[in-house]
């Protein structure tokens, strides 16, 4: 959804993921809107983080917008929660942005400008300004937790020409939802005040704001893109 509406708005588009395929597929899919590549790469390690930092500046010269959107969730009981479900969706939700933004911040402040300054967009959740229904302690806090990181590093990379904000969406057709709005979709819309999920052109929209001019005096703010769930609830 955001790589097509960057797409759609003149963007030259990177796709990482750590399957190979994906990559491959997501590239079909987005070829005849743009000129997008992809370089797979395994985010929840640092050294990967700094590997496709350095092959993005090999492969493509500079980057101004940096969206880290790479996400795991696991969901369990209380009691039987386990140590693993916080290492694996905190490296991957929490640290790897952190280590993305930080490998990239030479390439993003190239090509900052007073008037242009780079991006760094951060995918966080609702579920980490509301509490979820579902038992994913992980998943939450690690999205409270970046949403914080968000503001924390808009006021470090502000003098440094790089606006830093996140997007917090609600229900949308992603692949990480997929099967519970098969079950539960029509409830889930009902939640919202608009009577519907998110649709594609909700994210890019939200997105491509951030990205573009109007979107150059915002920093280190959490946008909700979910038709009011968690403000009106």
């Amino acid at each position: 959804m955001v790589a097509r509406g960057l797409l759609d708005a003149g963007a030259k588009v990177v796709i990482s993921s750590r399957k190979p395929d994906g990559c491959a597929a997501a590239v079909r899919e987005l070829a005849d809107v743009g000129d997008v590549h992809a370089i797979p790469a395994d985010l929840s390690s640092e050294a990967e983080c700094v590997r496709l930092a350095d092959e993005v500046a090999r492969q493509s010269g500079g980057t101004h917008i940096l969206v880290n959107n790479a996400g795991a969730n696991w969901a369990a009981p209380l009691a039987e929660f386990p140590a693993a479900a916080w290492d694996k969706v905190l490296d991957l939700n929490l640290k790897s942005p952190f280590f993305l933004t930080r490998a990239f911040l030479p390439a993003l402040e190239e090509t900052a400008t007073g008037d242009d300054p780079a991006r760094v967009i951060n995918v966080g959740s609702i579920d980490g300004l509301h509490v979820p229904h579902m038992s994913t302690y992980a998943y939450s806090s690690s999205k409270a937790a970046l949403h914080h990181l968000t503001r924390v590093l808009a006021a470090e990379l502000g003098p440094r020409g790089i606006t830093v904000n996140a997007v917090a969406p609600g229900p949308f057709a992603s692949e990480m939802m997929a099967a519970t709005l098969d079950t539960d979709g029509d409830r889930i819309a009902a939640m919202s005040p608009l009577g519907r999920i998110g649709r594609p052109d909700d994210m890019a929209g939200v997105v491509t704001y951030l990205a573009s001019r109007a979107g150059a005096y915002v920093t280190g703010a959490v946008i909700p893109v979910d038709g009011g769930i968690s403000t009106t609830l």
